[in-house]
């Protein structure tokens, strides 16, 4: 505000000492032309001066107080919204705001590996259908859920790849309840004899008691506990119908 004012006051001291100067020439020329010359020659000689000693250095696009009040006397109108241009080499605050928000955060990293499902925490319904879903996707085909009332001990029923039946029983129990003997004796009953199975299975999410996996060796039925179930699905062991010697 300040340099603005002080420009503003050079201005007019140079418009009135100017006119003042030129009438006083003017009146001395027409009455003493002779007296006029040395008064020329000594504004001749200060102008030569100031030309010759040239203007004082100043950073590149900073005005000095008298052309920055010329600027604002004869210069275009500057509208309410243009910014006010700053010295060269010193941006402004919002310009380095909007390049950080122009960059945007850094995209986080994604996950190394996939999550397991969590078998356990399954009702029956959606066991069935999550070990149909692994039974088709290592190659099975005719993929069938036929658990519920009346299903005689057949949960899933599918084709190995080698073309073999398989009949698979599925038992979402908690783990501290194990799959008995009598869980086994259902099953095999009827897997061969009803639901004619090449290949049968039994899956659980716990584990089997002694007397059941005797029964499952007498009968031929493979057992898989959590930990097998688990080792299928992330594909660290073979699926059932690849350890089954079959008939």
């Amino acid at each position: 505000m300040s340099r603005t004012a002080f420009g503003f006051g050079a201005v007019a001291l140079l418009i009135c000492g100017g006119w003042l100067m030129v009438r006083i020439v003017w009146e001395g020329a027409s009455r003493h032309p002779v007296a006029v010359v040395p008064v020329v020659a000594l504004v001749a000689a200060g102008v030569l001066l100031l030309h010759l000693r040239g203007p004082s250095p100043r950073p590149r696009g900073v005005r000095g107080p008298l052309s920055e009040a010329v600027h604002e006397l004869f210069g275009p109108p500057r509208g309410p919204s243009e910014p006010v241009r700053e010295p060269f080499g010193h941006p402004h605050d919002d310009d380095i705001a909007r390049t950080a928000v122009l960059a945007g955060p850094e995209p986080e990293p994604a996950e190394s590996e996939e999550e397991l499902a969590d078998y356990a925490a399954l009702d029956a319904d959606a066991f069935e259908d999550a070990v149909a879903a692994l039974c088709e996707r290592d190659g099975c085909s005719e993929v069938q859920v036929v658990g519920g009332a009346g299903d005689l001990g057949a949960d899933v029923i599918a084709t190995a790849p080698d073309g073999r039946r398989m009949v698979v029983q599925c038992k979402c129990y908690s783990p501290a309840t194990k799959v008995g003997s009598q869980d086994l004796q259902r099953f095999g009953g009827t897997c061969y004899a009803v639901h004619e199975a090449e290949i049968a299975v039994c899956v659980t999410t716990s584990a089997y008691t002694g007397p059941a996996l005797d029964y499952a060796d007498q009968c031929g039925i493979q057992c898989m506990d959590g930990e097998a179930l688990s080792a299928w699905s992330e594909g660290s062991a073979p699926p059932p119908w690849k350890t089954d010697p079959g008939p």
